[in-house]
């Protein structure tokens, strides 16, 4: 998609986590939580992706695997302040910028398409991507004029009716800004607030009070907007990813006989006619071929597999195992192994 930047924000630690790894980095479906991000931006055209960094800015660096920018937030001074970070390098640019956060992984490329094309359509300077929760509770509410236009965002801490409270629909933090109205607007934006920060959401207020059009892209399903905080909602995501992978796979002629019992990496390829048997993992970089029979209670890692193979309530990792050979019940078979086609082993590797 052409004449579009990402900026991806990936700056905070993430203490509620409670670990000694940024929040970005944690594991999720066999790639780091803000690659999800990164490849669902390229999916869905977006040419351009620049990074915030500022917690373990250099892990970060040397941990994602993908063609981006990196900027740096040395002080963590709010949403506004990091995206601030990425003017100088989008100096002179006269783009679109799609504004959305590391931590949300679920976003499908379909969803950054077409908020990005609803902003072209609309005409207007920014247009924030809002969704309708039943319980809506520490969320910043979505507040529409009497003709269905924007008028401003409430945040949970600022809201003094009931009429706000119960409002259900809410701001979930991605945009896509006119890059020019959007540092323009950012220049304007003050840390008059508890906190001391500077807010993305207040560009909206400031291009408004401007006379400037404001667009709301409304996203069905709620559920692509969960933003990991704690363990709780990185398992949820796990399930949601895959759930996905196992529906792609599916879709493309693999049969999964019981998709609660079966985990599978984002990043695994399997062929068609290959039956996944119940209580199975299957991790990493592996693929496997057409007609293979994998499990039940299988474990697979990063390993090969032709077409046609079995593998029975064993463990193979890092490993080759070539067309129509058979492995198991309960054999281990270690890194840098490789089966021989048609080669059956019923014993320890």
């Amino acid at each position: 998609m052409s004449n579009v930047t990402a900026v991806i924000l990936a700056a905070g630690m993430g203490t509620r986590m409670k670990s000694d790894l940024v929040k970005v980095l944690h594991p999720l479906a066999g790639k780091p939580m803000i690659e999800h991000v990164i490849d669902a931006v390229r999916a869905a055209g977006v040419d351009r992706c620049i990074v915030v960094v500022g917690h373990q800015a250099d892990r970060v660096k040397e941990t994602v695997k993908r063609p981006v920018e990196f900027v740096v937030q040395a002080e963590q001074l709010g949403t506004g302040h990091a995206v601030m970070q990425a003017e100088e390098a989008l100096a002179g640019f006269d783009g679109l910028v799609l504004v959305t956060y590391g931590d949300t992984p679920l976003y499908t490329p379909e969803t950054y398409r077409a908020l990005i094309e609803n902003h072209r359509r609309s005409g207007a300077k920014a247009t924030l991507l809002s969704t309708f929760l039943e319980n809506p509770r520490g969320y910043g509410r979505v507040i529409r004029e009497q003709d269905g236009g924007f008028s401003k965002i409430v945040e949970q801490k600022d809201i003094d009716s009931p009429a706000i409270e119960s409002v259900k629909e809410i701001n979930t933090g991605t945009y896509c800004f006119d890059a020019r109205a959007l540092f323009q607007a950012l220049r304007k934006v003050r840390n008059d607030n508890q906190q001391g920060e500077y807010y993305l959401p207040d560009v909206l207020k400031v291009l408004r009070d401007q006379g400037e059009t404001v667009a709301i892209d409304v996203l069905a399903d709620a559920s692509e907007a969960l933003g990991i905080n704690d363990r709780r909602q990185l398992a949820e995501a796990e399930a949601v990813l895959n759930r996905r992978t196992l529906d792609r796979l599916m879709e493309s002629g693999v049969t999964i006989v019981d998709p609660a019992s079966t985990y599978i990496h984002c990043t695994v390829a399997i062929g068609r006619d290959t039956v996944i048997y119940p209580f199975t993992c299957i991790e990493g970089g592996t693929v496997i071929g057409e007609g293979c029979r994998i499990g039940p209670g299988a474990r697979i890692v990063d390993s090969k597999l032709g077409n046609s193979v079995t593998i029975d309530a064993s463990s193979v990792y890092e490993s080759t195992v070539k067309d129509g050979a058979s492995i198991g019940p309960h054999v281990f078979v270690p890194p840098g192994s490789e089966v021989r086609e048609g080669k059956r082993i019923d014993r320890q590797w």
